[in-house]
């Protein structure tokens, strides 16, 4: 049987989730008098990985499109991957170890949700094996390769791009209403 709240599963946060998100709409966020600035740096590393993931599919695409030159292409797949694998690692560890054990003690309606989060990074973490497989795959192809690996690698992007972007966006929507509503001390500095 399948998990329900399993990242590749859901379709958004539930709504057993959603307690506080629906008291705290996106759109309100960042005039609460409790968004702090370490929220928006919070949100701006989410926003970083967004665009590092935009530049990744378009750079793959354009070089199966021919509009980009291989080595161009296989230039910035290093560049910007290396900095998807060092970072998000990087990013989930500080979130797991320094954030989320203090945003649990908040609100035990949502426990649950922090459960999945960890269970999402874990499944991220997966993903970006597939993905440093198939980069290193395509930036060490030859010449004749190089499109047969793009293409291959054109899926694993699809499935990361897809997985990333429904756990920020979870994510999200149940750390910031919970900073919002309860200002953790923790995180004063």
């Amino acid at each position: 049987m399948s998990d329900p709240l399993a990242l590749a599963e859901r379709n958004g946060l539930p709504d057993a989730l959603r307690v506080l998100a629906e008291q705290y709409p996106r759109a309100d966020w960042e005039t609460h008098h409790n968004f702090t600035a370490l929220t928006r740096f919070w949100l701006d590393r989410h926003l970083m990985f967004r665009r590092g993931m935009a530049e990744l599919v378009a750079t793959n695409r354009a070089l199966l499109e021919g509009t980009l030159a291989t080595d161009d292409a296989k230039y910035r797949l290093a560049r910007v991957g290396q900095f998807m694998l060092q970072d998000l690692h990087g990013h989930h560890m500080i979130e797991d170890t320094q954030y989320f054990p203090v945003l649990m003690r908040q609100d035990n309606r949502l426990l649950r949700g922090f459960e999945m989060l960890d269970k999402d990074h874990h499944a991220i973490d997966a993903v970006l094996g597939q993905f440093a497989d198939g980069a290193n795959g395509l930036l060490q192809a030859q010449a004749s390769g190089t499109i047969a690996a793009a293409e291959q690698f054109a899926a694993t992007l699809e499935k990361f791009q897809t997985f990333l972007a429904r756990h920020l966006e979870d994510e999200e929507e149940l750390v910031v209403p919970v900073l919002l509503e309860y200002a953790p001390s923790e995180f004063d500095h």
